[in-house]
């Protein structure tokens, strides 16, 4: 019977290819800490995974492309080292926040607040954009913040340290939360602009709030809708306004002629 080092463990796949998986036991946790093609790089997968729990001298940075553990491994591995938690994702446990690890270069940053969801939900990137996977489809990060997956940075939102990766609440501040509402710096000041589309942009108008702007939207939809316009709009829900409220600043906002004159072709 083959005989295998501390931590390895024979496996086969279907094909009866053999394979090795490393596993390592601390602190009562038993951790997998992959699988290898060779019984020699489990071992050293094992080694790495040891000397990380048990001597403490090593630190994120020591990691590089010589390594046998995957960079993730690492991440984890050493939080429950530092911090006596472990967690499948790469997370690492700062005071007040924490760090999401994409890679060495790529470093997300959370409030405390979202351990829980992101330690059960693996980041996913595509360019500079991240999403989860959340009940089987694929949500943008952004989402949780109230920010709509159309939105663009600097015109709807803003980090406002200038991180674009530093996702705590503190650091993102949203302009522009409804569809179709724009803000914009005028002379007078902060004004909402409302546009839609229907055959191009066509812009409603410009008010001095954003919920303005946002019920101003909805009726630009309704007349559209009565003339005949068969469109799937996105309405605006405005859920601390009350009823009367919103018929009051409804009934007396100016549409624009552009979309009254459409309305007439």
């Amino acid at each position: 019977m083959e005989h295998n080092p501390p931590g390895v463990f024979t496996a086969s796949k279907k094909d009866g290819t053999i394979y090795y998986r490393a596993s390592i036991t601390h602190k009562k946790k038993h951790i997998s800490l992959g699988s290898y093609p060779t019984k020699l790089l489990a071992y050293g997968a094992y080694l790495e995974g040891t000397s990380i729990l048990n001597e403490g001298s090593l630190t994120i940075e020591d990691y590089s492309c010589h390594r046998v553990l995957p960079f993730a491994k690492w991440i984890c591995l050493i939080n429950f080292r530092d911090n006596r938690i472990y967690f499948a994702n790469p997370i690492y446990i700062r005071k007040n926040y924490f760090e999401y690890y994409l890679s060495e270069d790529l470093i997300l940053k959370f409030d405390i607040d979202d351990l829980f969801y992101y330690s059960s939900h693996k980041i996913m990137v595509r360019g500079r954009h991240f999403f989860v996977s959340d009940y089987g489809m694929q949500v943008n990060i952004l989402n949780r913040y109230g920010i709509k997956n159309y939105a663009v940075t600097d015109r709807d939102y803003r980090f406002v340290n200038g991180d674009d990766l530093d996702f705590r609440y503190n650091n993102i501040e949203i302009f522009n939360v409804y569809h179709g509402v724009t803000r914009k710096n005028t002379k007078k000041g902060i004004r909402y602009v409302a546009k839609i589309h229907i055959r191009g942009n066509y812009t409603i108008g410009t008010y001095e709030s954003d919920i303005e702007a946002a019920i101003a939207y909805n009726k630009a939809i309704d007349l559209l809708k009565k003339a005949g316009v068969n469109k799937n709009f996105s309405v605006n829900y405005l859920e601390n306004l009350s009823p009367s409220a919103y018929a009051d600043i409804y009934s007396r906002l100016h549409i624009s002629s552009k979309i009254t004159n459409y309305l007439r072709v």
